[in-house]
């Protein structure tokens, strides 16, 4: 058709497709910024300059399911009754925006909400710091509509090792096998992301159900510990997983991973955490990018990632989670959860067919949700919960 682009022809698909994204932190952005009042911060309009999400964002993106992350950090005092409050916000914006939000268990969950035109709505747990070393509070997790937990978040946990900690355990401990196993169980699904290499590798080995990266890139393309290497997702075809792209700068573009150390070590200087994104540490990251400018990341750069994950893993394997709302910085053309339908006229003009893009936004995704289900159902049928404790396999 005359005149169509690609930019149309993309829209056109998430109307049919839309996309299933692993990652978003907009539950602890509301804590953060408005201690949770949804009137303070009210998503269903184009308000607040300092988030990512907004409902008119979200249908301009052609969201279809989100997960989103019910994230606590692992210094929390009390992790478990954090990672409630999280969920019950997750709750709260389910009841208040129903015409927009539809609350999703399963993947016939989310294929009812597409049916409705509204976004399924899912959570993840980001980081095992949450279940406290407990099987029992990880099923509750799991009645309360969590359906996947990352294993660990940027440290270590006592029974797994993340990405961006020294290595203990060297992978997973008896335990951390014994949570995937019960995960299994459940039906929920094990994330990779953040996970150190020999976890991810360790968690393949035993895990029975399909896995994902709820927002992972290629270690290949940008060489950060949060990423993927090649051995990893060549081993997604067996297993059935899913990875899914981050649009995250300092995990796709080397050179915002390099000036992003030096963004760290000044916000450590100023006695602030490097991942704060309050007021007064945005105030003291755009002083340091006035003194050094910040690489910026494109829309071609993520799809690059993307490029070689389907070489490596083939298009039934990836998926997409943009991490909005938990991060500073996005790339150009990504700035917000508007910006989809611009990473896959990308991909249209790299080559990428309709069919193709139908599994990286809506049906990979659904499918390993699926997939997870049917292995719940199965072990249920032949064992109980488990009721081992990290003393009892660990020592």
């Amino acid at each position: 058709m005359s005149g169509v682009t690609h930019l149309d022809e993309a829209r056109a698909l998430l109307r049919e497709f839309p996309v299933v994204d692993g990652h978003n932190d907009l539950p602890w952005a509301l804590r953060e910024k408005s201690g949770y009042d949804l009137d303070r911060l009210d998503i269903a309009g184009h308000q607040h300059e300092h988030l990512h999400t907004d409902i008119p964002r979200l249908r301009a993106g052609g969201v279809g399911a989100q997960y989103w992350s019910v994230y606590v950090p692992a210094e929390q005092p009390d992790p478990v009754a954090a990672t409630l409050e999280q969920i019950d916000c997750v709750r709260q914006l389910l009841d208040r925006y129903q015409a927009d939000l539809a609350p999703a268990l399963t993947a016939a969950d989310m294929e009812a909400a597409r049916g409705e035109g509204r976004i399924a709505s899912l959570m993840g747990a980001e980081g095992g710091h949450s279940i406290a070393n407990s099987l029992g509070t990880l099923r509750g997790l799991h009645a309360l509509g969590v359906r996947y937990m990352t294993l660990t978040h940027n440290s270590n946990v006592d029974w797994a090792d993340s990405a961006t900690d020294e290595p203990k355990a060297d992978g997973l401990t008896a335990f951390g096998r014994e949570v995937v196993r019960e995960m299994n169980r459940v039906g929920m699904l094990v994330d990779l992301s953040h996970v150190a290499p020999s976890t991810m590798r360790d968690a393949l080995d035993a895990t029975s159900a399909p896995v994902i990266f709820s927002h992972s890139s290629a270690r290949a393309v940008c060489d950060h510990p949060r990423n993927i290497p090649d051995d990893v997702l060549e081993r997604l075809p067996a297993n059935g997983g899913v990875a899914m792209v981050t649009f995250v700068p300092k995990f796709v573009l080397q050179a915002a991973v390099d000036w992003t150390a030096a963004a760290d070590e000044n916000m450590r200087a100023h006695g602030l955490h490097h991942l704060d994104t309050g007021a007064e540490a945005m105030k003291i990251h755009r002083a340091f990018e006035e003194r050094t400018p910040r690489p910026v990341a494109t829309v071609s750069v993520v799809a690059d990632h993307l490029d070689h994950m389907r070489e490596v893993a083939g298009i039934d394997h990836l998926g997409i989670g943009g991490d909005y709302d938990g991060t500073a910085f996005t790339p150009d053309g990504l700035d917000d959860v508007s910006g989809y339908p611009n990473l896959l006229a990308e991909l249209l003009d790299r080559g990428w067919s309709k069919a193709d893009l139908a599994k990286l936004t809506w049906q990979n995704a659904v499918r390993v949700l699926g997939a997870a289900e049917d292995v719940a159902r199965d072990l249920q049928s032949r064992r109980g919960p488990s009721n081992a404790t990290i003393e009892s396999l660990d020592g």
